[in-house]
């Protein structure tokens, strides 16, 4: 066919122009970020902020939402209620408008609407909802009387019609997800749960809850103190520096800039900052500002009290922030995120806001308690030898060329391939398992790289302490990306990272000393998706000169069924089997069909062609993607198992002793 002939057919008929609600239904990605599981309970958020945004302004003070039994979410509120009146611009009612025509609501307007701060300032949010509902029902309570209006598919089926009389207010949205548009629609308990309580912490003397149904399961909050009652959440299990946290709200202009920090013994940072109650995990100038004034402020206050002499440097931000748990959040009335999921503030004017806010109070803060600035400055300065010492150790280990052959760990069998794209590293237990796996490896794209012992706890230790543990540079050296502001993700040489330890306690505990350096470190690695957990298998079944491998008791069960044996026949020892060692030291059962069982305990035990065929071979083995859903509360787990705080381990250990299924004495 001609160039001329294909192109003659495209002409003004093949324009569409997508009207309403269309836009959403046709690329609903665009509104909510995607159809899989954090796009669905993006619908949830956008009702519930609607509501959030009535308790900022003044006019509510309780967020419900309800998880029914049919599949349903209700969210209700006791703010104003949207108005049902008539709108000129539409001929519609006010609710039927906000329901059905994208960039429509009363957040546009500042002090005429009673919004002078929004959240959802796009104007797209309960219209979405509508939009990617089979059904939704839109209940409203004001003037006296109880309205109502049904949907389906964004449709409305009637009229708005009053449907009694109420001494309520409020807006309650009813909505049924469209599971032709969803990857699920199956809404988590405890997902919404940890949005609900973080709203509350950020929105003082409102009370949020949940209800879900479907469980019986129920949750509230209600935080007098606000973010500083959210600063001590996040430093629960911490020994914290300060008796009391920070606290600071200020109006600027028209905007409000509300900040709490303290200070504990651990190593990271922890700062979030919001605006207008939108998590911005990016930051933006809100963050930038309160990180130049801190730094800033603690110099200042360093030299004036001669805790820092005239010929020390100052201390970097690094330094400064070292142990640092901050929460920040600015209202304001026009805010500028980047992209419709708000994960960046853009105002330029906000980091000014902030940093004079800071700049005044925390530096009168730290002149008023002398005992509390001594305690910061000190660990600042703690922070800069530490620093100092890490420079020097990276100098000697790191800056030698990670990805240089001779810069490589000695212990690394590398592979062949050298695009990243197609090579996977193997960190492994201990050099028995390590001999194996590189025996049995495809040496083309798999690297191993075998750990001796258990590495550092970096929980609890500082970068130059981590810098001189052998097994921790040599994996660093092997990964080619660095480490903390020196780290790059562009050089890293395996997109696949294999952690494959045995399946006992010392081997999970292996697992969660390298998780604890990923996650501390380097976690643009899991973020990026490159970090995966082996499964070994946990049994191998053999019966006559036929192996079959087992990776959950259930799966040995099936196996032993599909062979004529009961799964209870394995399930406790019976006085006629015989329980022999294996030459490789491994426990065997033999049953008297002929059948042999044979209990992995470690990686060891396999040889390097069982190694291949269970646990590393692409065709056959099953590897877990590591990955981080809550940031938040991953780092209370790591600070829980990692740190230094016994008494909430074995907390943790007597809530989930009963979950464990195999427990090795």
């Amino acid at each position: 066919m001609s160039k001329s002939a294909k192109t003659s057919s495209y002409d003004a008929s093949q324009i569409q122009v997508l009207e309403g609600l269309e836009p959403v239904r046709k690329r609903p990605g665009m509104y909510i970020g995607g159809t899989g599981i954090e796009g669905l309970h993006h619908l949830v958020w956008e009702v519930v902020d609607n509501g959030i945004d009535e308790a900022i302004a003044g006019y509510a003070t309780e967020v419900a939402v309800i998880l029914l039994a049919d599949g349903r979410v209700r969210v209700r509120d006791n703010g104003r209620g949207i108005p049902v009146d008539k709108v000129a611009k539409t001929g519609k009612s006010a609710l039927e408008t906000v329901l059905t025509v994208l960039h429509a609501g009363g957040k546009f307007g500042g002090d005429a609407s009673g919004y002078k701060v929004s959240g959802g300032l796009h104007g797209v949010g309960v219209s979405v909802v509508n939009a990617l509902s089979t059904e939704l029902k839109a209940r409203v309570y004001r003037d006296g009387k109880a309205y109502e209006q049904d949907y389906v598919l964004g449709v409305p089926q009637s009229e708005i019609k009053v449907s009694g009389k109420s001494d309520q207010t409020g807006t309650e949205i009813t909505f049924k997800a469209d599971e032709s548009v969803f990857e699920s629609v199956d809404f988590n308990y405890e997902t919404i749960l940890d949005r609900l309580r973080h709203q509350a912490y950020l929105t003082k003397g409102v009370k949020t809850s949940i209800t879900d149904e479907r469980s019986g399961k129920k949750y509230s909050f209600y935080f007098e103190g606000g973010i500083q009652s959210y600063v001590r959440h996040l430093d629960i299990g911490k020994d914290v520096l300060i008796d009391k946290p920070f606290y600071i709200e200020k109006e600027i202009d028209s905007a409000i800039v509300e900040i709490s920090l303290e200070y504990t013994d651990t190593y990271t940072e922890t700062v979030k900052a919001f605006a207008n109650n939108v998590f911005n995990p990016d930051g933006g100038t809100h963050l930038t500002g309160f990180r130049a004034s801190l730094t800033r402020v603690i110099n200042e206050y360093a030299r004036k009290s001669g805790l820092l002499k005239d010929k020390e440097e100052n201390l970097s931000g690094e330094d400064t922030r070292e142990g640092l748990t901050a929460v920040i959040l600015v209202k304001l009335e026009e805010p500028q995120f980047e992209g419709q999921t708000k994960n960046k503030l853009g105002n330029p004017e906000v980091r000014g806001y902030v940093e004079t806010v800071m700049s005044e109070w925390f530096a009168y803060y730290l002149e008023e308690n002398p005992a509390v600035g001594k305690r910061i400055v000190g660990k600042g300065l703690l922070a800069a030898q530490a620093r100092k010492a890490a420079r020097a150790a990276r100098e000697s280990v790191i800056r030698k060329g990670a990805l240089e052959g001779s810069g490589l760990p000695g212990k690394l069998a590398d592979c062949s391939s050298r695009n990243p794209a197609d090579s996977e590293l193997f960190i492994v237990e201990g050099q028995s398992a390590g001999g194996s796996a590189k025996d049995g490896r495809d040496s083309r794209h798999q690297a191993i790289l075998p750990l001796r012992g258990k590495v550092l706890n970096v929980e609890r230790a500082r970068l130059d302490k981590m810098l001189a543990n052998t097994e921790i540079t040599s994996l660093i050296k092997a990964l080619g990306v660095g480490i903390d502001e020196q780290f790059s993700l562009d050089g890293l040489r395996y997109h696949k990272i294999i952690i494959m330890t045995d399946a006992d306690v010392d081997g999970s505990h292996i697992r969660t000393l390298l998780l604890t350096l990923f996650f501390r470190h380097m976690l643009p690695v899991i973020e990026a998706g490159h970090m995966f957990i082996a499964q070994p298998p946990l049994y191998k079944i053999t019966k006559g000169k036929k192996d079959q491998f087992a990776f959950t008791d259930n799966q040995r069960d099936k196996i032993l069924s599909s062979l004529g044996l009961e799964a209870s026949d394995s399930a406790e020892v019976d006085p006629e089997l015989t329980v022999s060692l294996e030459d490789d030291g491994s426990a065997s059962t033999k049953l008297p069909t002929g059948v042999k069982i044979q209990r992995y305990k470690g990686l060891g035990e396999m040889n390097a062609t069982e190694l291949w065929e269970t646990t590393m071979d692409p065709e056959r083995r099953m590897l877990f993607k590591v990955s981080v859903e809550d940031a938040e509360k991953a780092d209370a787990i790591f600070n829980k198992l990692m740190g230094t705080e016994v008494e909430l381990r074995k907390n943790f250990i007597q809530t989930h002793a009963k979950y464990v299924k195999e427990l090795d004495i």
